[in-house]
């Protein structure tokens, strides 16, 4: 298989409403899509970057500016026939994993089309469908909070997360485990307290939570491993894993009891799986996280999450959650799950009409 060239595309994608954390408040979604043309089929890959370097170093312009000056012409270089060969020839490359895991995702995504077989297929898929678990964030009120958990939990949502931050956690919780009783609970802090919390973070213990996650800077390893010494709530690392590397060196440390999986920030879904596979081979559970993707990062989230070792309900809520027109067909639960594409790569490709009605830039990189 030949790569001819890459296009990178941004579409603009208002959201259902604002999505409040404790690093920024979004109302809409800049994505930046890649698609991979190559002489035997084409690819789409998501970059799930965020406006600001807010959630991680790495921002949308930059991805676009490393892709077209770095990365675009390195595999050009190489000559790559295979998503396989992309990690290691842009490893000379520090960082900028979602980058890169944009542009494996579309040769993979490409490479698997051409074959025949599934993105699922090629992961090790051992599930047709996986549970849903719906992210909610940070809002104006508690009664606004108990009512929009009430509505995820009327439309069959799985599992809740909550997201919280100082001000915003002891007292929301208490409030969610009041109102539903022994509803599959998570809470999320972004990276919001630190060390000196410890007490007041072991006061969620009682609430029988599934995890709290990432709940100190991404590089304070060492004192999550503190932490989780401290507190009975299963410590589950985010920000801070981002290759497989890290992740055993969290594990070993006894810094994190569960892993959450997000594809862009280790660097790609080969990268995940390494992951999964490591956790999996030390008893470790994880789960696939989310970046609000559109259908075409849904997908390959639903593959992911249908790995063997998955074994928590994951962010792969439906495409209603946060968009009411998303670029694919919309994916609908039902029964509090969602379907895992099983047609060839992704499974799923962009409703033109939508995506030229959403599209705000387009740029051509040959290769």
């Amino acid at each position: 298989m030949k790569v001819e060239g890459f296009e990178l595309r941004r579409v603009a994608m208002p959201l259902v409403s604002p999505f409040r954390t404790s690093f920024g408040t979004q109302t809409a979604r800049d994505i930046l899509l890649v698609r991979a043309v190559t002489d035997a089929a084409e690819g789409w890959g998501e970059c799930v970057t965020l406006p600001d370097p807010v959630y991680s170093p790495e921002y949308t312009d930059g991805a676009v500016d490393v892709m077209k000056r770095f990365f675009i012409p390195a595999l050009a270089a190489a000559g790559i026939a295979d998503a396989t060969s992309i990690g290691e020839v842009l490893k000379p490359f520090k960082a900028h994993r979602m980058a890169k895991a944009a542009l494996e995702t579309a040769v993979l995504d490409a490479e698997l089309r051409a074959e025949g077989r599934s993105f699922a297929r090629e992961l090790g898929s051992v599930h047709d469908s996986v549970p849903c678990g719906v992210s909610v964030g940070i809002m104006e009120s508690v009664p606004q909070l108990l009512d929009a958990v009430g509505g995820y939990l009327d439309e069959g949502y799985a599992r809740i997360k909550l997201k919280i931050e100082p001000g915003w956690d002891i007292q929301v919780v208490r409030a969610v485990r009041e109102r539903f009783g022994d509803v599959l609970l998570q809470v999320d802090a972004n990276t919001a307290y630190t060390l000196g919390d410890a007490r007041h973070l072991a006061k969620l213990d009682p609430f029988d939570l599934l995890l709290i996650e990432q709940p100190l800077e991404e590089e304070d390893v060492l004192g999550h491993a503190e932490l989780a010494k401290v507190v009975k709530t299963p410590i589950c690392l985010d920000e801070s894993i981002t290759s497989a590397q890290t992740a055993a060196a969290a594990i070993r440390l006894g810094a994190t009891s569960v892993i959450n999986i997000k594809p862009g920030r280790v660097g790609g879904y080969l990268e995940a799986r390494r992951i999964h596979d490591l956790a999996t081979a030390h008893g470790i559970p994880v789960w696939c996280g989310g970046m609000i993707e559109s259908g075409l990062g849904r997908a390959a989230n639903l593959a992911l999450a249908s790995l063997p070792g998955f074994t928590l309900p994951g962010d792969v809520s439906a495409s209603g959650r946060f968009y009411e027109t998303d670029i694919t067909e919309p994916f609908v639960m039902r029964d509090g799950r969602l379907d895992v594409p099983t047609g060839p790569g992704l499974g799923v490709t962009p409703v033109a009409a939508i995506l030229d009605e959403l599209t705000t830039a387009v740029e051509w990189v040959p290769v």
